[in-house]
Parts: C-alpha cells; structure tokens; sequence
C-alpha cells in the first residue's frame, strides 16, 4: 500500500497554508421559555417546540419559540425593558474560547442590539400565537382588546409573508411591550456550524388562566407542548428528542428550581463549560470538541469527540497539531477528570488522513494513554511517523466502564480511506462517522486509497446499522441518519450515471467529463472532482459497465 500522501491530502495542506479567513459573524437572535406553575406537585412546565424536519438549521430538533433579528424588526417600536438586559453587558470572558471564536477582535455586540426585543415578540407570536402587548397581558383585568380571530387572521398574514410585524401590529393598533421578559443568558452557536447565532434567552411567565395560550401553526414548527423541565431531559438521555446544549443547560436549571432562584446560573452557564470549551453534549456519551485544523473549506475545523458516559472514555480524532488546541484538549481531558465525570484511558483514530491525527503524537504523551487504529491506517502513518499501539479490528466490541457500562462497536468502513473505521453506541444509536458523511462540506474518494465501491457498500452496511444520530468529522450532528446516509448513496449513485452517460457519448478522460458531470460545482473544486470521476470509473469499469 502506497503511503504517499493523496491529490486530497496534498489539498488538505494547502487549505490550511495560509491565513485562516474571518469566521462570518453569528446572526444576533432571541428564544424565549414560556413557564408555568405545574398543577401538581410543585414545580413549573415550559412551553417547547420541535422545529419542522426541513428547516435548515436545527431541523426535527426540539427548542424554545425564537429565530434570528430581520431588518424589518429594526424600524418596530417596542415599550418596556426585559429585567436583567440592561444590569450589566456579557463580555467575551463569560464564553470558552473556541465557542467565541469567530467574533472579530474577541468582541461582541451589546446585549440589546436594535431590532432585538421586536424579534423576540414577533417570533414568540409567529411560532406559538402568544403576542406579548400591555392589552393582551394576562393579569389585565379588562381583558383582551383584539379578538381570538382578528390575532389568528393576523397571524396567518404574518406566516403567509402579506405582512410584516410591523404592519400586523399598527393593523391591530397595539404596541410590543417586553417589560413581562426576564433576560436568562446567552449563548453563541460553536463555529462548527454552518449557521451560527448569537441568541439572547429571555424567561416569560404564562400562565394557564391567560386568554391567549400557545399553539403551533405554519411550516417551522411540526409541534409543541407544556412540559416538566425534569422529564424533558429524562426524554434527552434516552434520546428520544434532540437538543442543542442551551436548551438542555435551561431545562436542567429550572428543573432544580424556582425560575427565579435559577437565574445566576442561567445568566453565567460556567457549570455547562469542559476546561475551556462550552460543553457540546447532543446525545448522553458523545461529548464534541471542535479543533482548528487544516481541513477541506468549508469546513475549518475537525470534530474530536469524548466518547463514553462513565470512570472510562476514549478520545477520538484529536486532527489539530496547533499547540495552542492541543493546550485546550487537554485541559478539556483534564477538567472532565476534575470533575469526576471519567478518565482518557485511549485515543481511537478514524482514519489516517493529517486533519484527523495531527496532535494524536502530543496527546498520547500527554496523557499517557494508547493510539489505537485499524490495521491498514497504522501501516499508512507508521510510514509517516506516528506508531499506532493498538489495532481496532471491524465488529470488536469494546465495553467503556461506567454505571451502566457504554459499549461500542468498531465497524471498519473503507472507501474514503483503505483503514477508515466507524464508532456505533449500541445503547442509544450514535454513530461516530468519521469521514463517512459530512455535516459541513463534502466527502472525497481519492483512488489509489479512496475506493468508490467500497465507499458505497460501508455506507450501506451503516444503514443496515440503523444509527439514529450521526457525529460527523466536520459540523453539526445529523439527524434521521439512516436516510441520510441513503441520500448520500443515492447522490453517488446519481453521479456515477452521468458519468457513465459521458463515456457512452465518446468522452475517455475525466478532465474531458467535467464540465458535463459537474456541471452543478464551482471550477475551483474540479481538481478533487476529476478524482472522483476517476474513482467511479474505475467502479464502472471493475463492474464491466464500460464499453470500449
């Protein structure tokens, strides 16, 4: 097996020569949790939806009603300041650091930014009808001035786009009033993620007597419910719902407690950071901690992940050999010992490629702990340099101490690298990727090492799997991860026809099929195209589809 680096490798380098471009700033956004004081047995409900599968950010997951700032909402006025937004301005020091990256100069907005509280009062109405004005509060004696259909009608204006928020409110001659919000922290998407927000989150207390209770219409929202903030997470760890980190912390908090008692922990969330990152926890064992590494843009960073829920964890694809993200790896490894939340007692590799194993060297020493990898990818690095201590063979399975104890299945899945291994939690269903399937970005199959049919039988041996979650090397956490990963079969399956169709038509060399096969790609993304090509070829040909 050749051990030369690869087209994509050589690619890979050359990303990352140069100065890492300015990460586009987060867009200023708000959410706000409804409460309530439960019937029985003390304690409060919240008010949460699931946002619809085809959205583009978050789509399925469940969170709080809110969206990001328009410019529409800048020219709305609103009466009244919510409690706490004007006591004091968050500093990038209340943020870890790899989640306040990308804001320029380690500054951020103000915490009330223009437009901010019309946002907040115009998606809380768009999401769940709930539209927060002095008349429609739900102590006023004299109760509602605007009826239930004038809001509804309002509303589906509102929805249909016939309106904007603005125009709705001087319709109904009300006025936005955000004196009843309590201001509950805030929090910056990680910069893993294609969309990033930078969202104020807002406590709102509705209670059941009111005359305008939430309810969920229109195309963002697929459903919403009054819940017990303890049985939500209970929902959480045993992953019958998603949700982002934020909303978890909310949930967690208020599930101890009084809104108001828990409001110092929800305006500075340092019990939700690891060392020096903001704790990234999608799924129960599947901790996520964003590197810098010289990768493939659009992706700018590689996913290592802390797998394991107990005494016992592993690291895997710690990709990044700046010293500087190694540092803060391994206090994030440290900090988890601090906390008493289990021990790095390994470092397992997905695959050989340098944005996946570049600080596996320093991390080993570091913690003294093994680097362990498939055969094939310890026979690729040793010829580079980094000795693999353990092999990890495909169907061995690995059971990481803890109450209960976590086992893990090694699956071996070749195609995008010749030793590309798998990482599937037989308890919940999390699959840990690798370069399989990417949430940010694309997958390359680069022959000799990238083989095209064995890239398409891995990802469906991983469907045949039936993962629920998948973790990907690069971005956010995918849900629905079977038609996923038939999707990406599929598209592939798409591609190899076109190429099929220009060989048929007389066209012999990849660089002649380009501009027929990826006619849909810019031209600076040829070069890696062209291997592609070649690899579906040669897939083409070993099936004896070619015609001479």
């Amino acid at each position: 097996m050749t051990t030369e680096p690869s087209l994509y490798e050589k690619t890979l380098a050359a990303a990352g020569a140069g100065e890492r471009p300015a990460a586009r700033p987060p867009r200023a956004s708000s959410a706000v949790v409804l409460w309530r004081e439960a019937r029985e047995g003390g304690g409060v409900e919240v008010f949460w939806v699931q946002r619809a599968e085809q959205m583009a950010f978050m789509g399925g997951w469940h969170a709080f009603p809110g969206g990001g700032v328009s410019s529409a909402d800048l020219a709305v006025p609103v009466q009244g300041m919510p409690e706490g937004l004007d006591e004091g301005q968050s500093s990038a020091a209340e943020f870890p650091e790899t989640v306040a990256a990308g804001v320029a100069g380690g500054e951020l907005e103000p915490d009330l930014v223009p437009g901010l509280l019309a946002c907040t009062v115009r998606e809380l109405f768009e999401e769940t009808g709930v539209l927060l004005v002095e008349e429609l509060l739900p102590d006023r004696a004299e109760g509602p001035v605007a009826s239930t259909g004038s809001l509804e009608a309002a509303r589906r204006r509102l929805l249909a786009k016939q309106a904007r928020f603005g125009e709705v409110i001087a319709d109904l001659d009300l006025t936005p009033d955000a004196s009843r919000l309590t201001f509950a922290g805030r929090w910056l998407t990680p910069p893993f993620s294609p969309l990033r927000f930078d969202t104020r989150f807002f406590l709102l207390e509705w209670p059941r007597q009111a005359a305008l209770q939430p309810s969920i219409v229109g195309e963002e929202c697929a459903a919403g419910e009054w819940v017990r903030p303890a049985e939500a997470v209970e929902r959480w760890c045993r992953c019958e719902v998603l949700a982002a980190p934020p909303i978890l912390h909310v949930l967690k908090v208020l599930a101890d407690g009084a809104p108001a008692d828990g409001l110092p922990r929800l305006r500075h969330p340092r019990e939700a950071d690891l060392g020096p990152y903001r704790r990234i926890e999608f799924r129960p064992g599947v901790v996520l901690l964003p590197l810098a590494t010289r990768t493939l843009p659009p992706a700018d960073r590689t996913n290592a992940y802390l797998l394991g829920t107990g005494a016992e964890r592993v690291l895997v694809d710690p990709g990044s050999a700046d010293p500087a993200e190694i540092d803060r790896l391994e206090a994030a490894c440290r900090a988890l010992l601090e906390r008493r939340e289990g021990r790095v007692t390994a470092i397992w590799l997905t695959h050989h490629h340098p944005d996946h194993v570049g600080g596996a060297a320093a991390m080993r020493r570091r913690l003294g702990v093994p680097v362990c990898a498939h055969p094939a990818t310890a026979e690729l690095l040793a010829g580079r340099g980094l000795e693999v201590d353990r092999t990890l063979e495909d169907g061995q399975r690995v059971e990481l101490a803890g109450d209960p104890p976590f086992p893990v299945r090694v699956i071996h899945t070749p195609g995008h690298a010749p030793g590309h291994l798998c990482f599937l939690d037989e308890t919940w269903g999390s699959l840990l990727a690798g370069d399989m399937v990417a949430g940010l970005g694309t997958i390359v199959i680069d022959p000799p090492q990238g083989d095209m049919d064995a890239y398409l039988a891995s990802l469906d041996q991983l469907a045949e799997l039936a993962p629920r979650t998948l973790f990907p090397a690069h971005g956010p956490a995918i849900k629905n991860a079977v038609a996923k990963l038939r999707e990406y079969a599929e598209h592939r399956r798409w591609r190899e026809e076109r190429v099929l169709a220009a060989w048929n038509d007389g066209l012999r060399e990849p660089a002649e099929m380009l501009p027929r096969v990826y006619d849909d790609t810019p031209e600076k993304a040829w070069p890696l195209a062209e291997r592609q090509i070649l690899a579906h070829l040669e897939r083409l040909r070993r099936n004896g589809r070619l015609k001479d």
